[in-house]
C-alpha cells in the first residue's frame, strides 16, 4: 500500500514527520468542474423537454395592403409644357390640389376661346337641326294638302266627265231627232215638188217648204257640230282626269323628295351633333388636364421634372406621391419547402428595422420589442424562387408603431406547433420541415351533430 492510495490526515502523528506532507495537497478542482458538468448535463437534458414553438423564419419590407396605398407616379395626360409649380417636395397635399400647370403645345388647342367657339358652333348646328325639322313638318303638311287637292280634283273631274256624258247623250237624242226632222222635210218637199208639177200647188208653197226643207238640214249639221262638240269635251274630261293623277303624283313625289333630303339633313346633321358635343366635351375635359391634382391625400415625395418651362410628353411622370395614411402590411418571402405549412390567417410575430428588440423565437411570449400580425395573402405563383406573404397588424395585438415607413426591413417568423428543444434539435439536424399544426375535431364532431340534427328533423317532418 503507498501513500496515495491511502493518504494520511494532517492531523496524524506520521504526517508531522515528514516536511513533504506540506507542500503536498489533495486536487479537488477536477471533482468540481465534474459536478458542474453533471449538473449542466441534467440541466441541458431537462431543458430539452421544455416546450419549444416551430417557426418559419423569412425577411422582407413594409408595404402596403391596398395598391392605392402605394407610392405612386402622377403623369401628365397631355403633351405640354411646365407653366408653374404649386408644390414643393415633402409637402403634404390633399386630394385634388393642384400640383403643377403645364401650357399647351399644339398649335390645334391656341386659341384661347376654343371652348367657346366651339361652343357656339354646336348652338347654331342645332339650331340648324331645329330649323331643318320644322321644314321636314312643313313638307308632310304639303303632302297632306296636295293629297286632299288630289282628291278634290279627282272628284271634280269626275263630275266634270258625268257631265260630258250626259251632254253627250242629250246632244244624241238631238240628233236623232234632227235626224228624224230631216227625213220628214225631205218627203213633204218630195210630195210638194210632185204637186206643184200636176200643178196642185203652188210655187210659193214650194218655195216655203224648200226654205223649211234647208232649215231642217242646217238644224240637223248644227246638233251633229253640237254632238261632236260634246264627245271631245268628253274625251277631254276623260285626259283630264287622267292627267291629274299623274300631275299630282308629280307633285307628290317631288314633295317626298324634300321631304326624305331634309330627313337626310337632319341624320346627317345629328351626326355632326354628336361628334362636335364629343369634340366639345374632348376640350372640356382637356381643358382641365391643364392642372395636374393630386389624386389623394399625401406628401410630395419627388419631383421627376425640374425647371420652369420644360416640355413634357403625354403619359409622362412629373410628380412621385406618397399617401399620408397607408394601410402598412408586412411584405414576407418564404422558401417553397415552408409554403405549405401557410395559411391565411395564421399569426405571425414580426421585428422591425430600426426598432430594438430582443427574440426569441421559439418562446415568442418572452420576446421584447416584436409586434403580432396575421397572413392577409398568400401568392400562387412565386418570385424568384421564393413565394410573396402579405402580412396586417394582429387586431388583438399591440398596434404597429407609428414612424413605420413603407420600405423599412422586417423579420418575422410564422408560429407553428408547439414540439420539445430535443425534437426541434433533431429536425433541425435532419433538415426535416415543421411540423403541420394539427386542427381541433370539436367542429367536425359539431358538424356531425348538426347533420344528425337535420336528419332527426327530417324524419320528424316526414312521420308528420
Amino acid at each position: 500500500m503507498s501513500f496515495d492510495e491511502h493518504p494520511l490526515p494532517e492531523t496524524h502523528p506520521e504526517a508531522r514527520r515528514f516536511s513533504s506532507f506540506e507542500h503536498v495537497q489533495t486536487p479537488r478542482t477536477g471533482r468540481v468542474l465534474a459536478r458542474w458538468c453533471g449538473v449542466l448535463a441534467l440541466l441541458v437534458l431537462l431543458c430539452g423537454f421544455l416546450p419549444w414553438t416551430q417557426n418559419i423564419r423569412s425577411t422582407g419590407a413594409l408595404t402596403t395592403l391596398r395598391p392605392q396605398d402605394r407610392p405612386q407616379t402622377v403623369p401628365s395626360t397631355i403633351a405640354g409644357r411646365i407653366l408653374r409649380w404649386r408644390v414643393q417636395e415633402g409637402q403634404l397635399v390633399q386630394r385634388g390640389d393642384t400640383l403643377v400647370e403645364i401650357a399647351e403645345i399644339k398649335d390645334k388647342f391656341f386659341d384661347p376661346e376654343l371652348l367657346a367657339r366651339t361652343r357656339e358652333q354646336l348652338v347654331a348646328k342645332e339650331a340648324s337641326l331645329r330649323e331643318n325639322g320644322a321644314k321636314a313638318v312643313a313638307l308632310g303638311q304639303q303632302q297632306t294638302a296636295l293629297r286632299q287637292a288630289l282628291k278634290v280634283s279627282l272628284d271634280k273631274a269626275r263630275n266634270k266627265v258625268r257631265q260630258t256624258r250626259l251632254k253627250v247623250q242629250s246632244d244624241s237624242a238631238e240628233l236623232v231627232a234632227a235626224n228624224t226632222d230631216f227625213a220628214i222635210a225631205r218627203q213633204q218637199l218630195d210630195r210638194q215638188e210632185k204637186l206643184y208639177q200636176q200643178g196642185l200647188k203652188s210655187l210659193t208653197e214650194l218655195e216655203q217648204r224648200r226654205l223649211k226643207f234647208q232649215e231642217s238640214t242646217a238644224k240637223r249639221q248644227a246638233v251633229e257640230n253640237k254632238l261632236g262638240s260634246s264627245q271631245q269635251e268628253l274625251l277631254n274630261a276623260r285626259l283630264e282626269l287622267l292627267s291629274l293623277s299623274a300631275e299630282y303624283q308629280d307633285k307628290l313625289a317631288k314633295s317626298e323628295s324634300d321631304r326624305r333630303s331634309a330627313t337626310a339633313y337632319q341624320f346627317d346633321t345629328k351626326g355632326q351633333i354628336a361628334k362636335m358635343r364629343n369634340e366639345y366635351a374632348n376640350l372640356s375635359i382637356r381643358d382641365a388636364f391643364y392642372r395636374i391634382t393630386a389624386p389623394q391625400d399625401g406628401y410630395v415625395v419627388r419631383a421627376l421634372k425640374q425647371g420652369l418651362g420644360e416640355i413634357i410628353k403625354e403619359g409622362e411622370p412629373i410628380v412621385t406621391v406618397m399617401p399620408s395614411h397607408p394601410q402598412l402590411a408586412a411584405e414576407l418571402y418564404v422558401r417553397p419547402m415552408d409554403i405549405p405549412l401557410l395559411s391565411v390567417g395564421r399569426k405571425v410575430r414580426l421585428q422591425f428595422d430600426g426598432w430594438p428588440a430582443l427574440v426569441f423565437s421559439g418562446w415568442p411570449g418572452t420576446s421584447f420589442g416584436t409586434f403580432g400580425g396575421v397572413v392577409a395573402v398568400i401568392d400562387n405563383i412565386d418570385s424568384q424562387g421564393q413565394y410573396r406573404v402579405l402580412v396586417t397588424p394582429d387586431p388583438e395585438q399591440e398596434p404597429w408603431p407609428k414612424p413605420l415607413r413603407v420600405g423599412s426591413g422586417v423579420y418575422g417568423w410564422a408560429l407553428l406547433d408547439d414540439v420539445p428543444i430535443w425534437y426541434e434539435l433533431w429536425r433541425q439536424l435532419n433538415g426535416f420541415p415543421p411540423n403541420f399544426v394539427t386542427q381541433p375535431k370539436a367542429p367536425e364532431k359539431t358538424e356531425k351533430a348538426g347533420k344528425k340534427a337535420d336528419k332527426a328533423d327530417g324524419y320528424a317532418a316526414a312521420e308528420e
